[in-house]
């Protein structure tokens, strides 16, 4: 079986492998966002987006991804920047909501699971968000054809606008549909498609 290419840089403290900043999204929202409510990081890799909003005082974080290097990865930046982020490996699939929500964030995973899955995660984390939580979901969509690092394993990828009709009853934030340049180590240059929006649920 192909291993993505992550999974070499996750061993590598010393490296993230999708940039050391917090998402733009996760910025522009952070003075709504009450520090004491509950986090939740989907596909969290190394954890650039949770080690950030730990850093600014929020203290209720959980983390999880399928890759265990990036969770072993992330529980150590924890503990070396005496951070307090409940990380754990897992499947968004089969994942269980057993708590409330204020903020649910997704980056670059969704697309990794088909999309009658990711629908139905989306559905489910819904309902597992307080009214007036956030969502940030960022997704790939077929505008363009999967990079071959990630071809092998990008298997829902989303028409473009897809993920904006699963939050037609909620208040949208910003949505955006564009495409980026990306880079990562020992990665040459490629294009990605994306959707990514911020919505509020409202009721």
């Amino acid at each position: 079986m192909e291993v993505p290419f992550w999974e070499e840089t996750y061993k590598d403290d010393t490296v993230f492998t999708f940039g050391n900043q917090p998402n733009q999204s996760i910025t522009t929202i952070e003075n709504l966002l009450d520090k004491s409510g509950r986090v939740l990081d989907v596909g969290c890799g190394d954890g650039k987006n949770s080690l950030y909003l730990a850093k600014q005082g929020f203290r209720n974080i959980d983390a999880f991804d399928l890759s265990v290097n990036a969770i072993e990865k992330l529980r150590r930046l924890a503990v070396a920047h005496s951070l307090e982020i409940n990380a754990w490996t897992g499947n968004l699939c089969s994942f269980s909501f057993e708590k409330e929500y204020s903020l649910i964030m997704s980056f670059g995973t969704l697309h990794f699971v088909s999309k009658n899955d990711w629908h139905n995660f989306i559905m489910k984390s819904k309902k597992a968000t307080a009214v007036g939580g956030f969502h940030i979901m960022q997704l790939f969509t077929n505008q363009v054809p999967p990079s071959p690092d990630i071809a092998p394993f990008a298997i829902g990828m989303a028409d473009d606008g897809e993920i904006r009709k699963l939050y037609e009853d909620w208040e949208i934030i910003d949505f955006r549909s564009y495409v980026f340049e990306d880079e990562h180590p020992n990665v040459p240059r490629h294009l990605h498609a994306s959707n990514k929006i911020t919505a509020r649920r409202i009721k």
